[in-house]
């Protein structure tokens, strides 16, 4: 079993293989039979409307935190005196939940999706209990890696859940919603968090969001309990499991060693490198790192695309904050319009006329991820406006929503009915891949170019601009800007040779 990017809604484009044609025609009857029962006819029918309510609060929740932990991320940094591990609290997330998504998928096939859907949501809870209350950063990174590990059990659980819960009729709706689910929290997230931060203290922000957590599970407990378990297969999959294990700690190595660039760090990052080049060649497609035609370059682009984005995004609230003196929930909300673009750019590459030109899609698409992520610099003159950030990731969020959700389709479209799944897990290991070394990057170039000793002390409206490390942020920027323009140039290779 695999995970999707919960923004990812392009399933119901996905092209259904003969040998299924069967099975959704039984699927479609029987949800006709339960519409004419009255109980199941839509999602938010009497049979399903809890456990969809349910499952729309728990992505919800995810991207509320997403959103909030950005906005008070500059201020938790500078007070646990820890800038110079600022990226690696982002990265360290992503590092866990690759290992955990594959643990989830074997475990979900061999259990079911709900021991580990709430195992998940308890790693979750725990880890923003440890941020929340940590007293200096590396125990603040830990608590972000219990993050993750809850994070990657969960949204593994949750796809699975949809697949045994609903009928393939319903399936698509569901899956959907997963991508409205995240429309109101980027708007009300930085608004929250970032008021919170400032009048009651950033620990509040990670401390809060555990009780909400009883929500959702109140919700959906009855439904969960109906839900049927499948046939468990005789054993999991140690050695994917192994794998995945192997590529978080590489990467986690890697990243260990970035932060101190002497030459000691040299054991960590041979280490890492060790663990992590034989391990990723083996979870992903053949020819992906060689940008071979067809399915390697979708997948590997799919990986430089979330990558590049997130690398940037990360920096975006410091860099408004240490440098132009804004308010943490300004520049929390800074990011609010690439959420919803983000969501218009998936919705625009849906449409069935755009179908023979999803390559020139992509290309546009992450050319205006490098356009934006250049903007952003920008903003480190004095005489330019604050807000042209605001509208550099509205530009931006747009490109990726072309780019992720058109790399689904075409990697469905690509794969044969037997490597759907094998296929779908290298896309998710590719992202989670991207997010950790083009994040832990950006991280490396800002503590070089002298970013680490950003100052600590109170930030709110009105807080002292300008810590003198513009160089170090518009290094972030550059480089990520390039990864853009270098996926531009992969998309010449989504399409294969016999097309």
């Amino acid at each position: 079993m695999t995970a999707i990017d919960p923004r990812d809604t392009d399933v119901a484009d996905s092209p259904t293989a003969p040998a299924e044609a069967e099975a959704e025609d039984i699927a479609n009857a029987k949800a006709e039979a339960d519409e004419a029962e009255g109980g199941g006819g839509s999602v938010l029918g009497r049979r399903y409307r809890a456990l969809t309510l349910g499952i729309v609060s728990v992505v919800s929740l995810i991207a509320f935190e997403a959103s909030a932990v950005n906005t008070a991320m500059p201020v938790a940094a500078r007070a646990l005196d820890g800038v110079e591990l600022y990226a690696y609290a982002f990265s360290a997330y992503f590092t866990a939940s690759l290992f955990a998504m594959a643990l989830s998928g074997e475990w979900c096939d061999r259990r079911g999706p709900l021991a580990p859907l709430f195992a998940g949501i308890a790693a979750f809870g725990a880890g923003l209990v440890v941020s929340g209350s940590a007293q200096d950063m590396w125990t603040f990174v830990g608590g972000r890696a219990v993050q993750g590990v809850g994070g990657g059990l969960v949204i593994v659980a949750l796809y699975v859940l949809v697949g045994r819960a609903y009928p393939q009729r319903l399936q698509p709706a569901v899956l959907a919603s997963f991508s409205a689910a995240w429309v109101l929290p980027v708007i009300v997230g930085p608004l929250v968090a970032g008021t919170v931060t400032e009048q009651a203290g950033w620990r509040w922000v990670f401390l809060s969001i555990p009780v909400l957590i009883l929500l959702p599970l109140a919700v959906m407990l009855p439904a969960l309990r109906k839900v049927d378990r499948g046939e468990p297969s005789p054993a999991m999959n140690r050695r994917r499991i192994l794998l995945a294990l192997a590529v978080a700690s590489g990467a986690g190595l890697l990243q260990y060693a970035g932060q101190d660039l002497v030459w000691i760090s040299l054991i960590p990052a041979a280490a890492g490198l060790a663990l992590l080049v034989p391990c990723v060649l083996r979870l992903l497609p053949k020819g992906t790192f060689r940008a071979a035609r067809g399915l390697p370059s979708v997948v590997l682009l799919r990986g430089v695309a979330a990558g590049s984005f997130l690398g940037a995004e990360s920096f975006v609230p410091l860099m408004l904050v240490t440098e132009r003196g804004l308010s943490a929930t300004a520049a929390g909300l800074s990011l609010t319009g690439g959420g919803l673009t983000w969501a218009l750019g998936s919705y625009t590459q849906s449409r069935p006329r755009l179908e023979p030109y999803r390559e020139r899609l992509m290309a546009a698409g992450m050319l205006l991820m490098a356009l934006s992520i250049g903007m952003v610099p920008l903003v480190l003159i004095d005489s330019v406006p604050a807000w042209l950030v605001a509208v550099a990731w509205v530009i931006g969020g747009y490109g990726m929503g072309l780019v992720i959700s058109s790399g689904s389709v075409l990697l469905l479209k690509l794969s044969g009915p037997k490597e759907a799944g094998s296929n779908s897990a290298s896309l998710q290991v590719s992202d989670a891949l991207g997010n950790i070394t083009l994040v832990g990057l950006s991280g490396v170039l800002f503590v070089g170019f002298g970013g680490g000793s950003v100052a600590a002390g109170h930030v709110g409206e009105g807080a002292t601009a300008g810590t003198g490390h513009a160089g170090a942020f518009a290094a972030v920027y550059v480089a990520m800007a390039a990864v853009a323009l270098v996926g531009a140039v992969l998309t010449t290779r989504l399409r294969p040779v016999t097309q």
